[in-house]
């Protein structure tokens, strides 16, 4: 490893926002590359733990409450859930993915923060922060919306993401206005507690700057910019009422920073797994305060001065913990040459992918990695994914196995065959793999997982050119004995591509191995010429990869027209108000309040999802809704008080009748929330 050699590693993955599912984007910039790396580690037998979990406070998790109707805590309970299984389906191997909502996080954090303020870490300030007087409320950095000074661009308080990128303060926008009520802020002051960053910054330019000079570039230059400036404290509290309270005196309506809470979430993540699994982890302490424990950070670059220059000052002030040796931060990926956007819902959701492509999991992981954003922005299409599954994938590695495999089957009924004398080409293909091990682990060592990608599908190609060049479905006519030969080299070939493919794809390098009919090999063993012996009876072989049509490019292709279109109506004014109605006509209406019991979709239909409503009689209602396509879990609807309109006439729907409609509005991003009360009003009450 680099400069020591360490016992142990600890790799962390950036924590989501449960306030949505994951994307491309955090795949291709933190969670793919951590699980290549981490697995690489596993099969070197190195002890290395990989933390994972759902960041669950801030503000993006307040709005998205507030814009639904719901509270804080039903969102993340949603998101996280969904984001954890999504990463289980795609194969992200974490060790452990919890919660920043977890009991054993709230107390970790907060006693972190009352150890530095009974210290006298914390420096109080009063500063003027502004302030919605339509709701009474201070205002977070996410709140405040205005245009950006440098680039003219829509921009939030604390950054510029949709044009330049620059971190902002609320009081450098241009025509600042609440993100929720639309109204211009007032400044007022607040007390909170900041972090005096610039206490520690000959600290951080001597650890940084001196010390880790072999760091990526971008994020080498990113923190010597900071550097170069005059840090200034930041604050470690927020005036809200979602996040872990404040643990001092005279900080009511005060939480902890999001950007304090959720980096201590890796530390007190592994404080649950230790405390869960003792035996197998041991105490916590030895991954996060022995100096034998390397501590490697996965982020994006838009999350780098927050792992490099505020966490560390955060356990330097603290005392005791080990810094990050390295920080690989990626950039950022596009989609279709144009910045993913979760606002605008401009991605491809992993959820969303492992329904329409099951099975595919390693195509992503492949194409992603393959196009992976490690020094610059890079984009991904769809039509690249295509044609690298079936050019690549495909046309390359899995038909160089196909052909391997298949002619032992044929020629030996799927026994290997001996290795008999080596002709010169068969040297100089044994010759072009021998090395692949040491540049394989070379780079994968320097977090170059794209080019380390390549050399493993490099084994494919020689395999290619080796059974084109031998022809032996022609030998096997003439020399049978040398046919063996080259079948063998073949194979073990395909074995080592089983091997070198592990960290990378491991769904299909289980499939291999299951075709070789071996259980597993060892990361030793690559580059090695005798990992399948004579006389081993393969499985049964299989196609590994399969082609994707055009036709399931374009459905996605038309997802993303969709959403555009969406997008483009979603500026449009607000819809006019329709002709007047007398009260007389609107009396006519029976809305009331129910209780759903039970929400599912309807089978063999894409749009409809079949409510059951307790509306204060003692009868069932059934109440049939063609909102699925905004549901990902209708079961997320139990439970909820909804409006409905009860005097609609019955009419049959897939063979199921409906007693009602559900009341329903749609927001300007397209997306749907059945309308609900604001509190729990009895079931079958009037609205009127």
């Amino acid at each position: 490893m680099d400069k020591k050699q360490y016992k142990r590693i600890t790799v962390t993955s950036a924590l989501p926002y449960a306030n949505g599912g994951v994307h491309i984007g955090h795949l291709a910039g933190v969670y793919v590359p951590a699980d290549i790396y981490v697995r690489y580690q596993r099969l070197k037998k190195r002890e290395v733990l990989f933390i994972g979990g759902s960041d669950e406070h801030g503000v993006p998790v307040t709005q998205r409450a507030r814009k639904e109707g719901i509270t804080p805590q039903d969102v993340v309970d949603r998101y996280h859930k969904l984001i954890k299984e999504s990463f289980e389906q795609f194969g992200i191997s974490f060790d452990i993915y919890s919660r920043t909502t977890s009991k054993t996080h709230h107390k970790f954090a907060a006693d972190w923060f009352r150890k530095l303020y009974d210290e006298g870490k914390l420096v109080e300030q009063v500063s003027k922060q502004f302030f919605d007087e339509k709701t009474g409320k201070f205002l977070t950095d996410r709140d405040v919306v205005g245009t950006c000074p440098y680039c003219g661009k829509k921009a939030y308080g604390n950054q510029c993401e949709e044009g330049c990128g620059r971190a902002l303060e609320p009081t450098e926008l241009i025509d600042p206005r609440s993100k929720d009520t639309g109204e211009v802020p007032v400044l007022r002051e607040t007390k909170n507690w900041y972090l005096p960053l610039n206490d520690y910054q000959e600290w951080l330019r001597q650890w940084i700057l001196e010390g880790h000079k072999e760091w990526r570039t971008n994020v080498y230059g990113q923190c010597k910019s900071w550097l170069d400036m005059d840090l200034q404290p930041r604050a470690m509290t927020r005036d809200l009422d979602w996040g872990i309270p404040v643990p001092v005196e005279g900080a009511e309506g005060k939480v902890l920073y999001v950007w304090f809470d959720a980096p201590i979430g890796y530390v007190s993540n592994t404080v649950e797994l230790c405390e869960r699994e003792p035996e197998k982890w041991g105490p916590w302490q030895k991954w996060w305060q022995d100096e034998d424990t390397r501590l490697v950070h996965f982020i994006g670059k838009d999350n780098i001065v927050f792992h490099c220059i505020i966490f560390p000052v955060m356990m330097k002030a603290h005392g005791g913990y080990i810094m990050p040796d390295n920080v690989p931060a990626n950039e950022f990926l596009n989609l279709e040459n144009d910045k993913i956007s979760t606002s605008r819902n401009w991605a491809v959701w992993l959820h969303e992918y492992l329904e329409d492509m099951p099975g595919k999991q390693d195509v992503l992981r492949y194409v992603l990695t393959a196009n992976a954003p490690e020094t610059k922005d890079n984009n991904f299409t769809w039509r690249d994914f295509q044609d690298r599954n079936n050019n690549e994938l495909v046309a390359i590695y899995g038909n160089f196995v196909n052909r391997a495999l298949q002619l032992t089957k044929k020629y030996w009924d799927g026994v290997v065959p001996a290795c008999g004398e080596l002709q010169d080409v068969d040297r100089q293909a044994l010759d072009e793999f021998k090395d692949v091990k040491e540049r394989v682990e070379s780079l994968l060592e320097q977090f170059k997982f794209r080019d380390a990608q390549f050399e493993a599908m490099n084994l494919a190609r020689i395999g290619n050119r080796y059974i084109t060049e031998c022809e032996p479905w022609k030998v096997w006519k003439t020399d049978p004995t040398r046919c063996e030969t080259i079948l063998n080299i073949c194979l073990q070939l395909t074995a080592n591509l089983a091997i070198a493919f592990e960290p990378f794809l491991p769904f299909s390098s289980k499939k291999l191995r299951e075709m070789l009919g071996i259980e597993s090999f060892d990361w030793e063993q690559l580059g090695s010429t005798d990992l399948l012996q004579a006389g081993h009876q393969l499985g049964e072989p299989q196609l590994l990869f399969e082609k994707i049509e055009d036709d399931v490019i374009q459905r996605q292709l038309d997802k993303l027209e969709a959403t555009k279109k969406a997008n483009e109506a979603a500026q449009w004014a607000p819809a006019e108000v329709k002709p007047t109605v007398s009260f007389d006509d609107f009396e006519k209406l029976d809305i009331r309040v129910g209780l759903v019991t039970d929400c599912q979709r309807v089978k063999k239909s894409k749009k409809l999802l079949q409510f059951t409503i307790d509306d204060g009689t003692a009868q069932p209602r059934t109440i049939c809704s063609g909102i699925a396509q905004y549901y990902d879990n209708p079961e997320e609807l139990i439970g909820r008080r909804i409006l409905f309109v009860a005097n609609f006439e019955p009419r049959r729907m897939m063979g199921i009748e409906s007693q009602g409609m559900i009341l329903s509005a749609v927001d300007s991003d397209e997306s749907l929330s059945v309308v609900t009360t604001t509190k729990d009003v009895r079931t079958g009450a009037q609205v009127g």
